[in-house]
């Protein structure tokens, strides 16, 4: 099973038992068997950016390879990486960009490994240093527009990782305004704006 965040609304992309088995219980997910066209696909996608009418997208079919390989055919793909950062304390390091609260992570450079990318894509938007890799949490995808209007599906590993308690840098050309660590518990809380990729990634370490 595929999870995509288009404009911050899921689409998911299962095989027809999966659908059977896990499909979320509510009336506000649209649901619908791929019947093997991209054009199809572009329906729901084009649905998804326009508009937040649903919970979420379940699209299923019996050939599900193909549904994945049609879907990642409409997007140029491009690999990032972050880190879920804990201090002695436990608390949990976000960053607060472009009106949401967010977790440092950033575009794979050509010959880096996501473990390289991930440590150096914290290390430069939040100043801190001497950072322990510990493992892969999971993998989120979510799609955008490049300037030019190309459609975008952005994967991004997200490792745990440890450093001490330190004063924290933004990166502000980064259009980071704050960077803070914070009880993952308190974070979670209280009303805040989060993506719900970022959220995701934040109940692995719950």
């Amino acid at each position: 099973m595929y999870k995509i965040y288009i404009n911050d609304t899921p689409i998911f992309l299962m095989n027809t038992q999966e659908k059977d088995e896990l499909l979320p219980s509510s009336k506000n997910i649209l649901t619908a068997k791929y019947i093997g066209k991209s054009k199809y696909l572009l329906t729901y996608i084009d649905l998804l950016e326009k508009s937040k009418k649903f919970e979420a997208v379940v699209l299923y079919t019996d050939d599900y390879d193909k549904l994945v390989k049609d879907f990642k055919g409409l997007y140029k793909i491009i690999d990032a990486a972050g880190g879920v950062v804990f201090n002695e304390k436990n608390d949990i390091l976000m960053i607060y960009r472009l009106e949401h609260w967010d977790l440092p992570k950033g575009k794979i450079d050509e010959g880096e490994s996501p473990e390289v990318a991930a440590v150096r894509e914290v290390e430069e938007e939040t100043g801190i240093e001497h950072i322990k890799l510990g493992p892969l949490l999971t993998e989120t995808y979510h799609t955008y527009k490049s300037k030019k209007g190309k459609r975008i599906l952005k994967r991004t590993y997200w490792f745990r990782m440890e450093t001490k308690n330190q004063q924290l840098v933004p990166q502000t050309e980064e259009n980071i305004e704050v960077a803070e660590w914070i009880a993952l518990e308190k974070f979670l809380s209280e009303d805040r704006k989060v993506y719900g990729s970022i959220l995701d990634v934040l109940t692995c370490v719950q």
